[in-house]
């Protein structure tokens, strides 16, 4: 498996295999050109923390040729947009639980999603006033990867102008000063490591697989090694 999530308060284990996560992928990138009829360039706010439907967000975004503002869970205010910082972003997708505290530091976008997080991708049930349901709308487009123009190494991943192949490149500086190798499968303690550049990025990048844990109860640590094969810890 690509992606095995943990949360140790709900018990959900949710397996993704490379094929998973790239047909969620897909999904995500078609609903933001074809649905938001968003164009390569176009910015975009993610509030969410380490999970696997965030790498969902992050690489379908970034494969549609997206340019995203990132804010982790436990981070107050966003990054500095540049220029035109105050005009609408084009879409955000934020946690529903974190809707309530960061309401009034939610950007305005013209297009707004919200995920519940819920075990196995289950729907939200109450949906705020203003939002679509991430997992429900994504259900409408094709879960392989449309045929868009490659995105280049040197277009902005990230709305401060930092490059996909900046951030390639610092991913692969991560995970070797971490020793990480290809075939490597890589324990993650998302509390620790917010940044996807870390959670995500690194461990991928130098083609390992990896455990994310949320809410990680130390005392299942080595049980959860020995099940996963798990041969590095981040």
């Amino acid at each position: 498996m690509l992606l095995t999530y943990y949360d140790d308060n709900t018990g959900e284990r949710t397996e993704l295999s490379a094929a998973d996560l790239g047909a969620w992928s897909a999904r995500t990138a078609g609903m933001l050109r074809e649905g938001c009829r968003l164009r390569p360039g176009s910015r975009i706010a993610v509030l969410l923390p380490p999970h696997w439907q965030t790498a969902a967000v992050l690489l379908g975004a970034w494969a549609a040729g997206m340019a995203l503002s990132l804010r982790p869970e436990s981070t107050a205010g966003l990054a500095p947009l540049g220029p035109g910082a105050n005009d609408p972003l084009d879409a955000t997708f934020v946690a529903r639980h974190r809707i309530g505290s960061w309401i009034e530091d939610i950007p305005d976008a013209t297009h707004r999603y919200v995920l519940g997080l819920a075990p196995h991708g289950a729907p939200l049930a109450d949906v705020p006033l203003g939002y679509l349901d991430y997992v429900t709308e994504i259900q409408r487009y094709a879960d392989s990867p449309p045929p868009y123009r490659q995105v280049l190494p040197s277009a902005p991943a990230t709305v401060d102008g930092t490059s996909h192949g900046a951030w390639a490149a610092l991913a692969t500086e991560i995970g070797h000063s971490a020793g990480i190798r290809a075939g490597d499968r890589v324990l993650v303690d998302a509390t620790e490591h917010e940044n996807p550049v870390r959670w995500l990025l690194a461990p991928m990048v130098l083609g390992a697989s990896v455990v994310l844990c949320a809410n990680l109860n130390r005392t299942r640590l080595d049980d959860r090694m020995a099940r996963e094969g798990v041969t590095r810890v981040l």
